[in-house]
């Protein structure tokens, strides 16, 4: 899959939450490619959420909400993920 195809599949799915305003994605696969661990085929994606409710949760839970809801990239299509709720 490329970025393009995980992106729009990662906004789908995240804005389908009520909670969740906009997501802004940002791809830092690149910054990674030299690394031993890296993956052809998987991202280093940075997730800025919109969202007041995730954001005044503590950190954690918010985190296992996002996780939860993208749980099946994460196995697959996602190496690193970066959280931050604005």
């Amino acid at each position: 899959m490329d970025i393009n195809k995980i992106s729009k599949k990662i906004e789908s799915k995240l804005l389908s939450d009520t909670s969740i305003r906009d997501v802004k994605i940002i791809d830092n696969t690149f910054k990674h490619l030299k690394h031993s661990s890296h993956q052809k085929g998987k991202f280093h994606i940075k997730l800025e959420i919109n969202s007041d409710l995730l954001k005044n949760k503590n950190r954690v839970e918010s985190n296992k909400v996002i996780y939860k809801i993208l749980s099946e990239e994460l196995k697959t299509e996602i190496h690193s993920l970066q959280i931050s709720f604005i």
